[in-house]
């Protein structure tokens, strides 16, 4: 399919997603863009999220790993499950009965100012990264399907995805992303699908078939038994339980949009509602991998990883699946971006400036909110041709390995917090939360030497969130 009509269908998604935004933001004020005025509907809330949670690094990497390690992602999607029950049903409770509009506040009121800023940080360095990473990986696909053909350099390609994410949240904030993050999932989701179904057609199989053909060609394996694996399944069932817990239950970005539902009830049925559809969700991604490499290798192509699908839309498939594929692509693009803007933007200004205990007018709060806005959309461009530079064949991974560095601390916080009565003494919190990380980076970079045969894999999340809680605890304060 010609440049062109790719162009002029991705500035038709745009303008839908502008249509949106504009409906949804009129008459919105600082609360709307906080916590959508706490009116979202608990539905709409669960389906969206699976498009931030996912985004286009599950779109492109996940089905791009099958090749290497079968299903062996799954046993992370199972452990999720369980993080999901513990966010459900016991982080959710905490934040409804706090009534917070930023969840690093239980910090402050349970740790003091310290904790609550700590918190706050780790979150904003967490999410920038990983969000920065998910947009890079799929600007880079734009710039190579779409854009270069007009002669674009990619860092202009980036100004123009960013500044289109900023049209439709600077205003509406969460209010306008419970909406625009369901019509993006939609299209998802329905590239998916319509992919998954061409691909069967093209390999001549219906469903089962399909699954016989992955699991004759080794493709179909779930659990990883060898217990020096990285990816032994206990291992990743550990694993995954923490990154759920951490990446969506100590997530201001995910939670700011749970938290916009107006009753305890509705947002824990979203949050399991949202868990079951993911399963099924990650489930099918790696279906489709499966066939990608199938089909792959039935036509002797060389692309691996993230971009096995790419190649194998782009290059073999019709122009219509084509255009499908960019359309699932932007959709997957945007929710990874928009959101994280949106909640930095709220940590910042409520966490860090302390813009609800500043005795400022509507009209002040909202200058100050739109230029803490616009500074992230800078820093986003920033960071994301630094990945340009970097440029790793999975991103998945990549991000999934800084989760283990920056989520750790305060998945080891909250612990602190939940799990004891103590409090901690003065100056204690700042050199734990920098030493845990560190403490971690050493024994990653030397596993070899302190494991042998062993090699630890994404349990490094665990491992920084135990040393956190270890140094926290060693830094109580003793009750006499």
């Amino acid at each position: 399919m010609s440049a062109p009509v790719l162009l002029a269908v991705v500035a038709a998604y745009f303008a839908l997603l502008l249509a949106v935004a504009w409906r949804t933001s009129r008459r919105a004020d600082n609360d709307s863009f906080f916590i959508g005025n706490r009116s979202s509907h608990w539905g709409l809330v669960a389906f969206g999220m699976i498009g931030t949670s996912l985004s286009g690094v599950t779109f492109i990497s996940v089905p791009g790993s099958v090749g290497a390690g079968a299903f062996s992602y799954f046993q992370i999607m199972l452990g999720q499950l369980a993080g999901y029950a513990v966010v459900a049903f016991v982080l959710l409770p905490l934040y409804y009965r706090l009534r917070l509009r930023s969840i690093y506040r239980y910090l402050g009121t349970r740790l003091g100012l310290a904790a609550h800023r700590t918190g706050a940080g780790f979150f904003i360095l967490s999410r920038t990264l990983g969000a920065t990473a998910r947009l890079y990986l799929v600007v880079r696909i734009l710039q190579d399907l779409v854009l270069a053909q007009f002669d674009m350099p990619f860092w202009l390609s980036a100004c123009l995805v960013l500044a289109m994410i900023l049209l439709y949240t600077l205003e509406g904030g969460v209010k306008t992303i419970v909406w625009t993050d369901t019509l993006q999932t939609t299209g998802m989701l329905g590239g998916l699908v319509i992919c998954v179904v061409f691909l069967l057609h093209a390999l001549g199989l219906d469903l089962a078939g399909g699954w016989q053909a992955m699991r004759a060609a080794g493709l179909a394996e779930v659990f990883v038994t060898d217990p020096m694996s990285a990816s032994h399944w206990a291992k990743q069932l550990l694993a995954g339980a923490a990154i759920a817990i951490a990446m969506t239950g100590l997530d201001q970005e995910m939670m700011q949009k749970n938290i916009s539902v107006r009753r305890l009830a509705d947002a824990r049925k979203n949050m399991m509602v949202m868990a079951m559809l993911m399963t099924a969700v990650v489930l099918l991604f790696l279906f489709l991998g499966g066939l990608l490499t199938i089909y792959a290798r039935q036509q002797g192509l060389a692309a691996q990883g993230d971009r096995l699908f790419p190649a194998v839309v782009m290059d073999h498939l019709p122009a219509w699946v084509q255009l499908i594929f960019v359309v699932a692509l932007i959709s997957a693009l945007f929710p990874s971006a928009d959101g994280a803007i949106t909640a930095l933007t709220s940590s910042t200004c409520i966490d860090l400036i302390g813009l609800q205990e500043r005795h400022w007018d509507e009209a002040r709060q909202r200058r100050v909110r739109q230029a803490v806005h616009l500074g992230y959309a800078a820093l986003f461009l920033l960071l994301t041709l630094g990945f340009r530079w970097l440029d790793d064949p999975s991103m998945v991974t990549l991000i999934l390995k800084l989760a283990g560095y920056t989520y750790g601390p305060l998945l080891g916080l909250f612990a602190f917090g939940i799990l004891t009565t103590r409090t901690l003494r003065p100056g204690v919190l700042p050199g734990v939360a920098l030493a845990a990380p560190a403490l971690c980076w050493i024994v990653d970079t030397h596993q070899a030497a302190l494991f042998g045969g062993y090699r630890m894999g994404l349990e490094l999340l665990l491992v920084n969130a135990a040393l956190t809680f270890a140094g926290l605890w060693a830094g109580r304060r003793v009750s006499h």
